[in-house]
């Protein structure tokens, strides 16, 4: 099954200067503002478009004490419910959700050699999922860790439209010690290695700091591109 839409974005050349270049916020986790152009983000940000139409729909996850999210999310390759993968959407309608697309493993394999500069470790790198996840303004997500994936491959993420607190921690508790992160419209994160299994959230969305041109007028859209492990 198709993603929907042309690619032709990507492999474009990314550009060289990120607004500071990549900063080690802990062992493995290191943030790159400014990573995507303002074109990229604005081509994204309509496959985003095709997506939420289906076969799947954007929903709102539900927690296994009956609450749903505030973050709404579609999936790529596979479907993500708490706390498991499954090919199809049995908690939605059943249906398949759309294949991983090519381009975001082009993308996910310049983002890990962006990150970490190892290029052998760059083209092993084969995401077969992706959680994208829409904010508005009143959203949230608590601290929480990324185990529900069979293997210990960094995880990729990419920002678009309204900046965002991203809170990252260690890896034994939801509390200190962690750091506050604003991430930005076009920053890449990724985490791997020694924090691999941080916990992390988003305590709040900045509402109105979508730059024009990114082809998101309001919310935030977050891709994270992950490697399940699974068949």
């Amino acid at each position: 099954m198709s993603s929907g839409g042309t690619e032709p974005l990507f492999p474009l050349e990314l550009p060289d200067a990120s607004d500071a270049g990549p900063r080690e916020i802990a062992p493995g986790a290191i943030h790159v503002p400014g990573w995507l152009s303002l074109e990229q983000q604005r081509w994204i940000a309509a496959r985003f478009g095709e997506w939420t139409r289906g076969p799947v729909p954007l929903r709102a996850a539900v927690l296994p004490g009956g609450h749903p999210m505030s973050v709404r999310t579609v999936c790529l390759g596979w479907h993500w419910q708490p706390y498991r993968y499954t090919r199809e959407a049995f908690d939605v309608n059943g249906e398949r959700v759309l294949d991983f697309p090519e381009w975001m493993l082009r993308l996910g394999r310049k983002a890990l050699f962006e990150a970490y500069g190892d290029p052998v470790e760059a083209a092993d790198f084969a995401p077969d999922t992706a959680l994208v996840n829409f904010y508005d303004g009143a959203a949230k997500m608590g601290m929480h860790q990324d185990k529900d994936e069979k293997s210990r491959a960094p995880v990729v993420s990419l920002s678009i439209g309204d900046s965002c607190i991203f809170r990252f921690g260690n890896t034994h508790t939801r509390t200190k010690p962690y750091t506050d992160v604003e991430l930005s419209s076009g920053d890449l994160f990724v985490f791997g290695g020694a924090s691999r299994f941080a916990y992390h959230g988003i305590t709040k969305v900045l509402p109105g700091t979508s730059p024009k041109g990114c082809g998101l007028p309001g919310g935030r859209i977050n891709i994270t591109m992950r490697v399940t492990g699974m068949s």
